[in-house]
């Protein structure tokens, strides 16, 4: 009796240096090709990604993939060589630079597909040599862009023709980000730790604190705003000796918002962090590739504010989930957060149902990652195809 034929896989291809947040994605996409009868391989340097992948069945190779020596890069040619061959991938997916150039020569070698994705700006484009590095990542058969923002990038830096061009903004998980999945212990947790208490809103800034993320206008529009009923957390990672984060503290004191602005730190639970908010705002100064944290906040059913600049206009429904604001606008957030803070029960309830909808129906995971397994129906001949529900 003769075996069955291997199942077709995709080799996804990522560094360290890609970040926390894409390694997330490549495990759900691999969770996703399994389930929709495809074979999923990772490379990368390890870490937490290799028992997650493990835990969905896909399968994991270790290699150096953040060193930029040429020895050590066509060593990893010619591993990833040998693993096309042992896995039956008919396609690599790479996902930044580094592990990009690896995977486009493994591809060339074994004669299959190559395809990237774009999760962020590539900065120096003016430099021709890093110009040529990052060039490596429209170097696909397919260029996938996280954002309309991210594919114009690609179109006017590096001239791709638009045909290899699709867009699949990133998802949120809608399982963890559920209103209704967050228990109150989880809630209360956080508001002892912070020491929020229960007689002020709370409106959050999420993410690293850094200079992009306009904690500044964020400030100076407190400072402006006749209301005094609710403070500013701030979530997310900081280095407390850094000239931005005294800059922050100077300000504080200058503004008279010591009593008013909290500094959570790094949160592990974001779900229950964006049910103690009133409002999430992202008054970012420098263009974003995609804005996670909004759609996760109004995935939780959350108002989002957020700057008219970069991706992050994609991520909301202007009026209806949320608000769109001039950048550096310090009058405008103060405007924006004044009628946010302002809403009665009813019409809160309302944009919270509006909010979760259209993550649901336009920024799921599950949305990401069957568009992502599209294209790739796109370059595998034979691919398993989608399952079709009898009549």
């Amino acid at each position: 009796m003769p075996r069955p034929a291997a199942r077709p896989a995709v080799l996804q291809v990522l560094s360290t240096e890609d970040g926390e947040a894409v390694a997330r994605g490549v495990v759900q996409l691999a969770r996703a090709l399994v389930e929709a009868g495809w074979a999923a391989v990772v490379a990368s340097p390890g870490g937490r990604l290799e028992r997650e992948l493990a835990g969905c069945g896909g399968v994991h190779v270790t290699l150096p993939l953040d060193s930029r020596n040429p020895l050590t890069v066509f060593a990893d040619v010619r591993r990833l060589a040998r693993t096309v061959t042992e896995r039956n991938v008919k396609l690599i997916h790479a996902h930044g630079p580094l592990a990009g150039w690896t995977g486009a020569f493994a591809a060339k070698r074994a004669k299959i597909g190559f395809m990237t994705t774009f999760h962020r700006v590539q900065e120096g484009q003016n430099h021709w040599l890093k110009r040529r590095f990052n060039g490596v990542m429209t170097a696909g058969d397919r260029v996938i862009a996280v954002s309309d923002f991210i594919a114009e990038h690609i179109q006017e830096g590096y001239e791709v023709d638009g045909s290899r061009v699709r867009i699949v903004r990133h998802g949120v998980d809608l399982s963890a980000f559920d209103p209704a999945a967050v228990r109150g212990h989880r809630i209360a947790a956080l508001s002892e730790r912070w020491q929020l208490g229960y007689e002020r809103r709370v409106v959050i800034l999420p993410g690293r604190v850094e200079r992009a993320k306009g904690h500044l206008v964020a400030l100076e529009a407190m400072a402006r705003m006749k209301r005094k009923d609710f403070l500013l957390l701030v979530v997310g990672d900081l280095d407390s000796k850094s000239a931005y984060v005294r800059e922050i503290e100077r300000t504080i004191l200058a503004k008279n918002l010591s009593d008013r602005v909290h500094f959570g730190g790094h949160c592990d639970d974001m779900a229950a962090a964006y049910m103690l908010a009133d409002v999430v705002i992202l008054p970012a100064v420098e263009p974003e590739a995609f804005g996670r944290v909004a759609i996760e906040a109004q995935a939780m059913g959350k108002p989002v504010v957020v700057s008219h600049m970069g991706a992050l206009p994609e991520t909301v429904m202007p009026a209806s989930t949320g608000w769109l604001i001039k950048p550096d606008d310090p009058d405008e957030l103060a405007w924006a957060l004044d009628l946010a803070l302002s809403m009665e029960g009813d019409v809160k309830e309302r944009l919270a149902e509006r909010a979760r909808a259209f993550v649901v129906e336009e920024l799921s995971i599950e949305q990401m990652c069957r568009r992502t397994i599209d294209i790739y129906r796109e370059l595998v001949r034979n691919a398993p195809r989608p399952a079709t529900v009898a009549a």
